[in-house]
């Protein structure tokens, strides 16, 4: 059928008007209108994960929370320096048993200090709780790693360190967990102990 004006067929009604809830027919020249089934609002995503991530978290640990782990670091520091002191520091040129103790010590001490400087703006620190634990159980071992050193070298505590953080701790797998520690005790020793002659005990 054809309206009387254009002589333009149109669906839906006779005389060429559409019919209610019908999508009229784009005109010549025009192109086809393209709807799409769901619009994807990327913002609004972003903010979804983001809430949902939010709500699997723990509190922050907060200003003093985290002053009091920024303390807790830099005494860490003092006290390893205090150690090295013990130990001849040597120099650049001829590195003795304290000079890397000392330099990892006061690396340790000017990050505990950043995190003072920083404590303020840091909101992403968690509050203590049961994963903090691994944490503690990992200085444990730092402070036993250390004490056994001068007594039966480096080798032996360096490899169950390794293994104690990558299987218990970093949940790796033990073949893994085993590679992974000896290829790092042989590295140390051909690096520091072969190439460098650094005085640090060992058994080999």
């Amino acid at each position: 059928m054809t309206s009387p004006a254009g002589g333009t067929h149109v669906p839906g009604r006779p005389g060429g008007h559409p019919a209610a809830g019908a999508t009229p027919q784009a005109g010549p020249g025009t192109p086809p209108e393209v709807s799409t089934p769901e619009e994807f609002d990327l913002e609004e995503a972003i903010h979804q994960v983001e809430a949902e991530e939010h709500e699997g978290r723990p509190p922050a640990a907060g200003l003093l929370g985290n002053l009091v782990v920024a303390a807790a670091v830099v005494v860490l520091g003092v006290a390893a320096v205090v150690g090295s002191l013990a130990f001849d520091a040597g120099s650049a040129r001829s590195p003795e048993a304290g000079t890397w103790p000392l330099m990892v010590s006061v690396v340790i001490v000017v990050l505990g200090l950043g995190l003072v400087v920083t404590a303020r703006r840091t909101t992403d620190a968690e509050r203590f709780g049961r994963t903090s634990w691994l944490v503690l159980v990992g200085l444990a071992t730092m402070v036993v790693f250390v004490a056994v050193i001068p007594v039966i070298g480096f080798e032996i505590p360096a490899a169950l360190l390794a293994f104690v953080w990558l299987r218990f701790l970093g949940s790796e797998g033990w073949r893994t967990s085993i590679v992974t520690s000896v290829a790092l005790v042989v590295a140390f020793y051909l690096i520091f102990v072969g190439a460098l002659s650094v005085p640090i005990p060992h058994l080999f």
